[in-house]
């Protein structure tokens, strides 16, 4: 890419803002956090994964979605399942009434592997089925729906319902997928232990460089033709229209994009955490993510970012302390950003914050003026004025003679 698509991909007033979010998560917290608390914030920024597809999907495409957390667990489970297999070797089983197979299964009379399992054995179809899978769902799901013209409030109800099915199926297939406890016992990635606190630090690095990619992608989005007719297809979708642009297509590709990145951070969620469950899959996380999206700023993709980690730092803390009041705190939370400040922290930034930084940059830029050099004052004279003389009637005293005394 040349120097002017660079500039064009990522402009003054905003390269700053990659920059810092750069030091603050490469430099910052590894050098800051305890392993534990480092390994806490890996796991708040997968869930900036959904916040920033919710930007790309409903920030800018106007298609808000209450079901991310359909794909978020797809990706978690595609992961689960791979790493689940490889806990249950023969070996490591051999206590079981049937070894080689999940746990939970031999809990429930299931005496032989699924069909659908046996794939993820191996570890290229499990990373492209965490990329092929989502959005093959959510391509069935938009061409349903926004190839009819199905949008706004409906299409937010639609895939608040496919997250309950979803939700609902997981749960009553225990013995296929571990029901209400979901997957857990995870252990090694290949063979490599992932619950040392190398791997803890490994791991954080590796959703950090995930989510960089990411947000590289979602600036290419915004920035290229493609995210402007997402605007415009948001605030005049008919003008559009008219102009002879297919905007269901436009949707599709936005609504898959946006899984896509859900089911990435599902994935890492499941090798942070060690665990994927169906809590993670229904309708409140799935309105919890639309929350990140919308304090962080349904504009702004490193907004999302701050937005997903702030509000998921504030459901630790409020939920170890009080924890019947924190659907509470959360609801008031988005009511507040609603009424108080719609643009999220990203418009609370460039609104009282942006231009004072401008400003003493510009400061700091200005050339300074010189000061004359000031010495000390010299000292007045004593100048005795000279008195007028007094005229008499018949001398006239002219300005050449004046001063002279006449005997």
């Amino acid at each position: 890419m040349s120097y002017q698509g660079l500039a064009s991909l990522f402009p003054k007033k905003e390269i700053s803002g990659f920059v810092v979010l750069a030091v603050l998560l490469i430099l910052v917290l590894p050098l800051s956090l305890d392993i534990f608390r480092l390994n806490l914030m890996g796991k708040y920024l997968t869930y900036a994964f959904v916040a920033i597809g919710l930007v790309l999907c409903w920030g800018y495409g106007g298609i808000l979605s209450l079901g991310q957390g359909i794909f978020f667990g797809l990706g978690g489970y595609a992961m689960a399942m791979f790493l689940k297999l490889e806990a249950s070797d023969p070996v490591t089983t051999k206590i079981q009434s049937t070894p080689g197979i999940p746990d939970f299964m031999d809990w429930n009379q299931i005496t032989a592997l699924p069909f659908f399992w046996k794939p993820f054995y191996s570890f290229p179809f499990t990373i492209a089925a965490i990329f092929i899978l989502p959005a093959l769902i959510a391509y069935v799901l938009g061409a349903a729906m926004f190839k009819r013209r199905v949008g706004g409030v409906y299409f937010a109800i639609i895939t608040q319902a496919i997250a309950a099915i979803l939700t609902i199926l997981i749960i009553g297939q225990q013995g296929y997928t571990g029901g209400v406890n979901g997957m857990t016992d995870l252990r090694t990635l290949l063979g490599w232990d992932i619950r040392t606190d190398q791997a803890k630090y490994i791991l954080y690095f590796v959703c950090v460089g995930m989510l960089f990619l990411c947000l590289f992608t979602a600036q290419f989005v915004r920035k290229s033709k493609f995210g402007r007719l997402l605007v415009a297809m948001r605030d005049k979708e008919d003008r559009v229209r008219f102009s002879g642009y297919d905007v269901s297509n436009f949707k599709i590709f936005v609504f898959c994009l946006g899984a896509v990145f859900s089911a990435i951070g599902g994935a890492l969620f499941t090798l942070q955490v060690g665990f994927m469950s169906p809590t993670l899959v229904g309708i409140v996380p799935s309105i919890e993510m639309v929350i990140f999206c919308a304090v962080g700023g349904r504009m702004s993709i490193i907004g999302a970012v701050y937005g997903a980690v702030l509000v998921n730092w504030a459901k630790s803390s409020l939920s170890e302390n009080f924890p019947e009041l924190w659907l509470f705190a959360l609801g008031g939370l988005f009511i507040a950003v609603v009424m108080a400040f719609p643009n999220g922290l990203a418009g609370l930034y460039a609104t009282y914050i942006a231009p004072k930084i401008s400003k003493w940059i510009a400061d700091l830029k200005a050339p300074k003026k010189i000061e004359p050099v000031v010495t000390e004052p010299q000292k007045k004279m004593d100048v005795k004025p000279v008195s007028k003389p007094e005229s008499s009637g018949n001398v006239g005293v002219s300005p050449l003679t004046q001063g002279v005394v006449h005997e």
